[in-house]
């Protein structure tokens, strides 16, 4: 089995160990790229506006990351039109199909960025340009897959002349339409030919010859070959969303299972179900189904005390009844809680947030799912959310409360910090206490949260800006207390307060606490954001192009929860890739 992806970066050891085996599988085939051109890769993919044109990396590989055969590709949006630099198999590659698929998905990217045509270069298959026959019959096979695959030669021009930088060789430029079936444009071809050539030629070839090439030019539309090796080309479906470019959505499916019904509980099921309705109207995400993981992950963030007093009394209560915490101790001088339900309140930081069987198994769940969805960005993916419920940011790290047992965002957070430097921005209309708490003193977690001001709002007792860090942590805890019945435009400023403290911290991965009870009319808050709100919110958080996991928080009027949650991701999404 292998899968298609797009290499953005080297920042995840995934995709830096990808773009290494490319460069090696370069070095070993290709004797006429020079290896500072190989060297160049990773900031060609960093630092697109340096080199001209943007340069897009699509490896096959396997879940273990070992690279089948990759795709170098290169779009120039201001002519529209790709340009295919490399495509090659690795030696550990049988073929298997591995090589068309690397092409489709190279037409795929055209099609998705609006492009009319993709160009390459491919040696001719003209026995007049080689004496070695060995050589011809494997440019005639490599001219018969390209056909099979829609490309033809440009005829009747002199681009084809043997150049010193291809050691002598004779290159066809080819062309596919990209199943439009359009003629090319003389004028706008040789825009085309001149941008190829003096990207790629520029230190062996003047000015002059360049002209000259553009010159021979002449027919108006430019003429492509007719087929020689193949009747019909392969007929290719091209999907809305090409699947790598597609988030992945992980969802606590056994979710339902905990449902309050009593003391005005808002944490309903319904929640879950109001924003499927809406991410399933569009072709944006990709469903991953939920793994298990060990306890390990909970351990490493929870109190070990504190997760088997809850899962043992718990799973201890009868599944149809619930117990609320009604005795909260100062913590001093206090006897240590025994495990009988009556000592919940040791752990506890509200009377809203019950012990029951399923409260214990949906929470667990929901760490399942948000694992699963960080794993996937590990794993080379780009976007993730984890559609979860019960939320987790208020839980500490030895408490529960705020409707929240064991805090999902965190836990990943600390899963990613293992390999990589992380930043979490809460974006719940409460202040994210639980992340504060678990990494307040640690300086590989970068913590922001952007919430109502705990002098009026839940939880109170934590959230103002004076809350800094402590020990190695000071400096990477931010807290943007907000006043109440704001709007999208304060709530966008502190947004972009946020977006400068990520940029200078320069995390490898950022995840989103998404609470969408900032919405005007949620019954536990008093801002004002809007669809289109949240759109510009996401879009901004997008932009900085970092790798993104998304885990669900708070959000209660399922009336717009789905609306809204639709609207972040789209904006998130459609952010990235804006700067490239």
């Amino acid at each position: 089995m292998f899968r298609i992806r797009c290499v953005h970066d080297a920042l995840l050891p995934i995709n830096k160990s990808a773009i290494e085996q490319v460069q090696e599988i370069i070095r070993g085939q290709f004797d006429d790229v020079l290896d500072s051109k190989i060297r160049e890769i990773p900031e060609k993919l960093l630092n697109p506006m340096k080199f001209n044109f943007r340069t897009i990396l699509f490896v096959c590989d396997d879940r273990k990351g070992n690279v089948k055969g990759f795709a170098l590709f290169s779009a120039e949006p201001t002519l529209g039109f790709g340009f295919l630099d490399l495509i090659a198999l690795s030696s550990i590659s049988k073929g298997g199909g591995v090589g068309a698929a690397l092409y489709q998905r190279v037409q795929e990217e055209c099609v998705s960025l609006g492009f009319d045509w993709l160009f390459f270069e491919s040696m001719t298959d003209l026995a007049q340009d080689y004496s070695d026959k060995a050589m011809l019959k494997e440019n005639r096979a490599r001219m018969r897959f390209y056909e099979r695959m829609g490309a033809r030669p440009v005829i009747g021009t002199s681009y084809e002349m043997p150049r010193k930088a291809n050691a002598g060789n004779a290159y066809f430029l080819m062309a596919d339409d990209l199943d439009s079936g359009r003629e090319l444009p003389l004028e706008t071809t040789k825009f085309i030919v001149q941008a190829i050539l003096r990207r790629k030629y520029t230190k062996i070839m003047s000015d002059k010859m360049i002209n000259e090439v553009v010159d021979s030019f002449t027919d108006n539309p430019v003429q492509i070959r007719s087929p020689r090796y193949v009747k019909s080309r392969v007929q290719h479906i091209y999907p809305t969303i090409p699947q790598d470019k597609k988030i992945t959505l992980c969802v606590t499916d056994g979710h339902a299972i905990h449902h309050i019904k009593d003391h005005d509980y808002a944490e309903q099921p319904v929640r879950v179900n109001s924003i499927l309705d809406e991410l399933n109207k569009t072709d944006l995400f990709e469903r991953e189904p939920r793994k298990h993981f060990s306890d390990k992950y909970i351990l490493a963030v929870h109190d070990k005390r504190f997760v088997n007093y809850f899962k043992e009394v718990a799973l201890s209560i009868d599944p149809e009844h619930s117990l609320f915490p009604d005795v909260f101790p100062i913590r001093k001088n206090v006897g240590k809680p025994k495990k009988i339900p009556s000592h919940a309140g040791y752990y506890c930081i509200d009377i809203y947030s019950p012990i029951n069987r399923n409260a214990y198994l949906a929470a667990r769940e929901a760490v399942d799912a948000t694992l699963t969805a960080a794993k996937s960005i590990l794993d080379g993916g780009h976007f993730a959310y984890a559609l979860v419920r019960p939320p987790g940011h208020h839980a500490s790290h030895d408490s529960f409360g705020g409707y929240c047992y064991f805090n999902s965002t965190a836990i990943a957070a600390n899963y990613f910090s293992a390999e990589s430097r992380v930043a979490i921005l809460d974006l719940d209309y409460h202040h994210g206490n639980g992340q504060e708490d678990i990494f307040y003193k640690r300086s590989d977690v970068l913590t922001i949260s952007i919430h109502a001001d705990p002098a009026f709002e839940y939880p109170y007792f934590s959230g103002y800006k004076e809350d800094i860090g402590e020990n190695e942590g000071v400096g990477y805890n931010l807290n943007i207390p907000l006043k109440r019945g704001i709007g999208g435009e304060e709530h966008l400023k502190a947004i972009h307060k946020a977006i400068k403290k990520l940029r200078d911290f320069k995390p490898d991965i950022l995840v989103i606490a998404l609470g969408l009870d900032t919405a005007q009319n949620d019954p536990s808050g008093t801002w004002n954001l809007i669809a289109d709100d949240f759109y510009i919110n996401g879009l901004a958080l997008g932009e900085l192009d970092y790798p993104t996991l998304v885990v669900q928080e708070g959000g209660y009027d399922c009336s717009v929860l789905g609306k809204n949650a639709l609207a972040f991701l789209t904006g998130l999404w459609k952010g990235f890739g804006q700067n490239r």
